[in-house]
This record gives C-alpha cells, sequence and structure tokens, in this order.
C-alpha cells in the first residue's frame, strides 16, 4: 500500500506593508491549506508574539530578540507544521526562517551563521518547501501602513531598507526555493502572480 503524502509547506514572507498576509490567507483557501502564523501559530507563540510587538513593552536586545522568535518557531513546528504535515495536511506559514534572518541577521546586525543555526536547531529539519517572497516599493509599503506602528514597524527607515535587502538577497542565494512576487498592485492582481508561480512550482 502506498505511503501517505507528505503535505507541503509554503512559508510566504515580505517586509512590514508587503501584503503578505492577505497574500498568505488568500493562497492558503486556494490551496486548501492551513493557515498559521509566525511568531504565533501557538498559546505559546502568540504570547511571544505579544511581547515582540509591544511598542510600549519592555526593550528587548536583538539576541533576546532571535532567542525568543526561535522558541516560538520551535513549539510551532512540534504543535502545528510538524503534525500536519505528517498527516499530508498542506500548510501555509505566514513568516517563517526568512524573517528570522532578514529582521534579526541582516536588520539587527546580528550573525547570519549564528541565526541560522538558532533556526535549524528549532525547525528540526522542517524547512519550507518554497518561498513566497512578496516585494514592494517602499513608498507603497508605508501607504499600506496604518494606526500606531508595532515595535517592529517602528524600528526606522534604514532598518527596514535593510530588511528588505536581506530578503533579496536570500531569494538570490536560493532560486530554487525562493521565488520573488511584485506585491504592487490590487489584492486580486497580487493573488494571481503568487497563485501562478505557485502552480508553476508544486508538484
Amino acid at each position: 500500500m502506498a505511503g501517505r503524502r507528505q503535505g507541503v509547506l509554503v512559508a510566504v514572507e515580505g517586509g512590514e506593508g508587503s501584503g503578505k498576509s492577505t497574500q498568505a490567507a488568500r493562497l492558503a483557501e486556494a490551496l486548501g491549506a492551513r493557515l498559521t502564523r509566525e511568531p504565533g501559530g501557538t498559546e505559546l507563540g502568540e504570547r511571544v508574539r505579544a511581547l515582540l510587538l509591544d511598542p510600549d513593552g519592555v526593550p528587548i536586545a536583538p539576541r533576546t530578540e532571535a532567542l525568543l522568535m526561535a522558541a516560538a518557531r520551535a513549539q510551532h513546528v512540534v504543535e502545528v507544521l510538524a503534525p500536519e504535515l505528517a498527516e499530508g495536511r498542506d500548510v501555509v506559514t505566514d513568516r517563517y526562517i526568512g524573517s528570522s534572518l532578514a529582521y534579526q541577521g541582516y536588520g539587527q546586525g546580528l550573525s547570519l551563521d549564528a541565526v541560522a543555526a538558532l533556526s535549524a536547531f528549532a525547525v528540526a529539519g522542517v524547512v519550507p518547501d518554497l518561498v513566497v517572497l512578496l516585494r514592494v516599493p517602499p513608498a507603497v509599503a508605508a501607504g499600506r501602513l496604518t494606526g500606531r506602528p508595532d515595535r517592529m514597524e517602528g524600528l526606522g527607515a534604514a532598518f527596514h531598507q535593510r530588511v528588505a535587502d536581506g530578503f533579496a538577497a536570500l531569494a538570490a542565494a536560493d532560486p530554487d526555493r525562493w521565488v520573488v512576487v511584485d506585491g504592487d498592485g490590487t489584492e486580486d492582481q497580487v493573488a494571481a502572480r503568487v497563485w501562478s508561480v505557485v502552480e508553476q512550482r508544486l508538484p
């Protein structure tokens, strides 16, 4: 008897205002997949998320930030990703390993090797089959952000440019896994672009 099909994991990445949360939800619906997010996706992860994003919270050092992200990710893998994939269910996650490399590595200036090793320990071999990176011009991203910025959103233009450059470098270094999608346009236009690349890349 044939074994059960392993589920497919798609990570949707991008900077603030890139539209990734909206497009992750659209993609999960189109695929009939489980939608989840990082940091978050579990009770522990959501508590960590609240700490990390609270603009009025305690100061968080970059290494502490990286460790908190990894802790939330480890719990996410154990509780959500690994079980769902093992049962043959596809999963779309709003952020994953790429965000740690872009934000804590390129953005905060931590060692990329150290952040990658930390994430590798957290995920225990659960890596995305495809990473969809949404890229938008800074002016477009800024126009999409409304209300009071959270702690990460409020880190300044120079920080977010380093993050954007980091995402671009990650995508260029791993073209077999990463695909860059133009995130500028209407929600439907971007969703059509995302679906087109996912159809091409996934079995």
